[in-house]
């Protein structure tokens, strides 16, 4: 059963971290949590948040221990205000799963994988006609992370809004190196910055339907290396649906 203080502990971090960010050229994407049992499952997810970073991920296990998977996000966030932040990101991981427990409750996945984006950001200011470009950070990056990520499924379904429901919750830590491989400043090519960055994520999963699940993700990320703008600061609050589908949403294995 999920635990009171766990719940407790989420909202914490979710109302700290979104009331305290501050500025970064990085934001970083939902960390994907396919969750996979056995070979031939799927996984298809979609995410956003309060800035409009929507995220996107599909994975298949390839054999009863080994999958694929690739990740996507984009966001275009106060175009018509003082700061107007893009960003893309496309990333590819190859992973390890397993379950774990007498119970085979407990998942635990371990996936490396690379990714490319970039990102602008536009400090604006409202003129007669429109918002006019008055500075900007602009960089081209590149990503290489290592992520580990562990759910356990509740024992029985519980009752909530008019139906008896499964919850899965669990924890994904990602490290990720990211680095410049193009920057400018006001469009003059700068000095490039790379940083590790720390990310611990937490999410809860309730089932709608058979395979299909409202998934909420709450994280922060913390920057290794004291950048001036390649740092820290965007914190991971999202709300999403994830659905698994393939042999672990039918008959289990004998």
């Amino acid at each position: 059963m999920l635990k009171n203080n766990y719940v407790i502990a989420l909202v914490a971090l979710s109302v700290s971290f979104i009331l305290g960010s501050c500025s970064s050229i990085y934001m970083p994407n939902v960390p994907a949590t396919p969750m996979f049992r056995h070979q031939g499952e799927g996984y298809l997810s979609g995410h956003i948040n309060l800035k409009g970073n929507a995220s996107g991920t599909v994975a298949v296990s390839l054999t009863d221990h080994f999958a694929l998977l690739a990740n996507a996000s984009t966001v275009n966030h106060g175009r018509e205000s003082n700061t107007h932040f893009r960003q893309w990101l496309a990333e590819g991981a190859v992973g390890y799963f397993t379950e774990i427990g007498k119970s085979k409750r407990q998942v635990l996945e371990i996936y490396g994988g690379y990714g490319l984006g970039n990102s602008r950001e536009l400090d604006q200011r409202a003129s007669i006609r429109d918002y006019e470009v008055v500075g900007s950070r602009k960089m081209d990056f590149d990503k290489i992370f290592l992520q580990v990520n562990y759910s356990s499924t509740t024992k029985g379904r519980l009752n909530l809004f008019g139906g008896k429901r499964v919850l899965n919750y669990g924890t994904a830590i990602r490290v990720s190196r990211v680095a410049m491989t193009d920057f400018w400043l006001d469009d003059v090519q700068a000095d490039k910055e790379e940083n590790l960055f720390i990310e611990p994520v937490f999410f809860t999963r309730m089932e709608l339907l058979k395979g299909l699940q409202l998934q909420y993700t709450t994280g922060f990320n913390i920057g290794v290396v004291n950048n001036s703008y390649l740092k820290a600061g965007n914190s991971i609050f999202t709300l999403g649906v994830a659905y698994n589908f393939g042999k672990a949403t039918g008959k289990k294995k004998k």
